[in-house]
């Protein structure tokens, strides 16, 4: 990993005025935390030749039901609302959601499934755009995580770790490999809600933070109303010439400081200040969309032209890759369908079926799929057992961390592959189970990064996004 040059420090840096410019000297010779002022990532990196440059990271927030979108069991038909057998549960851990029910229904999903192209994959009928790009998917139906309810299952996703405090993945892509396009963020984040349950589980800026790593590296929030990064308009009376002229002063003020203590945390923020005067220009010209044609806007599906959507963050993601941006990730809100899935999940689909599909569709003519790796999926799956009240319409569907599907598809990943196999009741893995850790080893893989070797020394440990853990998945490799 990088390490700083002390050849340059002279005595009053070294030592500081105080604990405090201890504290932040042990920070810069532990972490090589010294390149925070540059847009580059790290000299060693990438490790190996990489197939992918960026990634696309749909992040379905709620978690989708695998049995009811990938992972068909029609047998299951004929044990509609029998108890879910002791063997197939094995006293497996449950949620207080459903831990007081006396009864655990079987319940299988009401929608129809079809194989579709040459790979044969299976899809519900819920994803009709979905089904026309299934041979350019990878399908892992054998996810699996030890995170039971929402918030330290989506963290866990997000940074390799149940508690709050890590660095999210795109903070460590963006330390580690640094930024293609020096007018914008390397790491953008974008919320959008479902039409599934629209007082979905919130999500929390940390999520996209940078944690211990300096924070430069965490992700910018793009919003749906108003400056699409919060004060990026200067106030009024303020022009451009005033504002650089003012940001001149404070970097010089800034850069005095830095002599004196060598904090990092005050490069980054001069980093910062410049990388938000550029944004000035390069973040309009992004999110104008004016320029789009209408058959774009009709591949996308009508929900589009609407900013903050989830279909219009899809043509934002393409937009931003274009650029170079190095990760960007949507998170759609809306997919924890306790009760009523049937409908919610209907609605869920709606929302991001077509968009999901056209994202890849439009990477792919226009070049760009081959280096971006796309990723879809969610932080758990759902139960076979019903929640709540079983009909022949309806049922809900409890948090499931012991399998679930996700897909993948671009720079580095095989095409028309479905990885791993579940029971019967899509309630255990039966064949090559893919842990988080595993599934984040393979993204940095296609990226040119041996997961082992990406770290940072915090508090006297060196620190990875898959802590001690991880496996780069073989077969799902291009």
């Amino acid at each position: 990993m990088p390490q700083l040059d002390t050849s340059t420090l002279g005595r009053r840096q070294f030592l500081g005025r105080s604990a405090v410019g201890l504290g932040a000297l042990a920070t810069l010779l532990n972490s090589g935390t010294a390149r925070a002022a540059s847009a580059g990532g790290g000299p060693d990196l990438p490790h190996f030749a990489p197939k992918a440059k960026r990634v696309i990271y749909l992040f379905q927030s709620g978690a989708p039901s695998q049995m009811d979108l990938f992972d068909p069991k029609p047998g299951l038909a004929d044990l509609r609302g029998t108890e879910l057998p002791d063997s197939i549960r094995r006293g497996q851990r449950l949620t207080g959601m459903t831990s007081t029910q006396a009864s655990f229904p079987v319940a299988p999903t009401r929608f129809k499934f079809a194989q579709h192209g040459e790979s044969g994959a299976w899809l519900s009928e819920l994803l009709p755009h979905t089904a026309k790009i299934a041979d350019r998917l990878s399908f892992v139906k054998s996810l699996h995580t030890e995170a039971i309810n929402h918030d330290p299952a989506v963290t866990f996703f997000q940074t390799g770790a149940q508690l709050a405090g890590r660095p999210s993945i795109g903070a460590w892509l963006s330390y580690g490999l640094g930024s293609e396009n020096e007018d914008l963020p390397a790491f953008v984040a974008m919320v959008s809600k479902g039409t599934g349950n629209p007082n979905d589980q919130p999500l929390y800026d940390r999520l996209w933070g940078s944690g211990f790593l300096p924070s430069r590296y965490q992700g910018v929030k793009f919003r749906s109303g108003g400056d699409p990064v919060l004060f990026l308009s200067n106030p009024p009376g303020i022009d451009a010439p005033a504002r650089r002229e003012l940001l001149d002063d404070l970097k010089e003020l800034n850069q005095l400081n830095l002599e004196e203590y060598g904090d990092p945390e005050i490069a980054t923020r001069i980093a910062q200040y410049e990388l938000a005067f550029r944004m000035q220009t390069s973040v309009p010209e992004l999110v104008d969309v004016s320029q789009e044609t209408a058959e774009t806007f009709e591949m996308y599906g009508s929900d589009s032209r609407t900013p903050g959507t989830y279909a219009a963050n899809c043509l934002l993601a393409r937009r931003l890759a274009e650029r170079g941006v190095r990760f960007i990730q949507l998170f759609h809100r809306g997919w924890d369908q306790h009760l009523n899935l049937p409908k919610a999940i209907t609605g869920q689909c709606l929302d991001t079926d077509q968009a999901s599909a056209a994202l890849v569709r439009d990477l792919a003519q226009r070049g760009l799929l081959d280096e971006t790796l796309v990723v879809w999926g969610g932080e758990f799956g759902r139960t076979v057992y019903c929640q709540g009240t079983l009909t022949a319409e309806n049922y809900g569907r409890d948090h499931h961390p012991r399998c679930f599907t996700t897909w993948m598809a671009g720079g580095g990943i095989k095409p028309g592959v479905s990885h791993g196999q579940t029971d019967d009741f899509s309630y255990n893995i039966a064949q090559d189970p893919v842990h988080v850790h595993d599934l984040h080893a393979t993204l940095l893989h296609c990226l040119g990064i041996d997961h082992t070797r990406l770290t940072f020394k915090f508090q006297g440990r060196h620190y990875r996004l898959t802590d001690v853990h991880g496996q780069v998945i073989q077969p799902l490799l291009a």
